[in-house]
């Protein structure tokens, strides 16, 4: 990586509320919305290739990194109230946004809920929600008691191979790990865990107005074509993008490619009604 990755700062947001960002670049601004096992750190690929020419803002969510612990309860729509605040923190009415896995189902709901702040969408290896599944539901609390039954690099460690595509370098399956030991905490990735089982976006997904892209991996095990497809056919002219041989964690597991979708895309939508730099 020639580009170093930038540190956090941490914002104040509303009231004692923290939220903590890596932000770098200059340009249009970039919203970069993390997974649920992961944090800001994950896009250092993105910072290595895209800061030359946008502004970079990547959160650590509620309950990661040096970031608040989430509200109690923490309902979906204070995620995306709280990456609005972001934006503002950072002098910036809207942003091109772009969510990875849950960071994805957060992305979409703050399209719905401030649509005025989504430039454009961007939504990786992500999915709808899973509310109404009880055998994912089933799932989400066995790694939720994974995680505090064996801490967090062993969970992390547990799950890399299903995130990454069978021939990601050992290099990659090790940062990611590190990323999640150092940012992962018990409490952010429970209160994510449970927006994601509340949630269901599929019924809402036709207003969503921002020009939107899906990327996805074929060969991604967690969310994959199916749960993309459905994304992209339920928001008005939405493009699908299959990146072939990507695994789940897309942005790193194929940055390259990722990177040239995301610039291609706010090429062409970046003077949309609305927007501004």
């Amino acid at each position: 990586m020639s580009t170093p990755l930038p540190g956090l700062t941490v914002h104040s947001i509303r009231g004692a509320t923290q939220i903590a960002a890596r932000t770098g670049g200059h340009g249009p601004a970039v919203l970069l919305l993390h997974g649920v096992g992961t944090a800001s750190a994950s896009f250092w690929a993105q910072f290595d290739a895209l800061s030359a020419t946008f502004q970079l803002i990547a959160w650590d969510a509620f309950g990661y990194g040096r970031s608040s612990d989430p509200p109690i309860p923490a309902p979906l729509d204070d995620y995306a109230d709280a990456a609005a605040a972001l934006l503002d923190a950072h002098g910036r009415h809207d942003a091109h946004v772009v969510g990875v896995s849950w960071g994805g189902v957060v992305a979409t709901r703050l399209a719905l809920r401030h649509p005025q702040r989504v430039r454009t969408l961007a939504l990786v290896a992500s999915t709808y929600g899973r509310r109404n599944n009880e055998a994912l539901h089933e799932e989400f609390v066995e790694r939720i008691d994974s995680l505090r039954r064996d801490g967090v690099r062993a969970w992390a460690q547990a799950r890399v191979d299903r995130q990454v595509s069978p021939e990601a370098p050992p290099e990659l399956r090790r940062r990611i790990v590190e990323t999640a030991a150092a940012s992962v905490r018990l409490a952010g990735l429970a209160a994510a865990i449970h927006t994601m089982a509340d949630t269901d976006h599929r019924p809402q997904l036709g207003a969503v107005r921002a020009p939107t892209i899906v990327l996805c991996g074929d060969r991604d095990l967690i969310t994959g074509p199916v749960e993309s497809r459905v994304l992209a056919e339920g928001i008005s002219g939405a493009e699908l993008v299959l990146v072939p041989g990507g695994g789940h964690l897309l942005n790193q597991d194929k940055p390259a490619a990722v990177d040239a979708a995301l610039q291609r895309h706010w090429h062409v939508f970046d003077g949309h009604e609305g927007g501004k730099a």
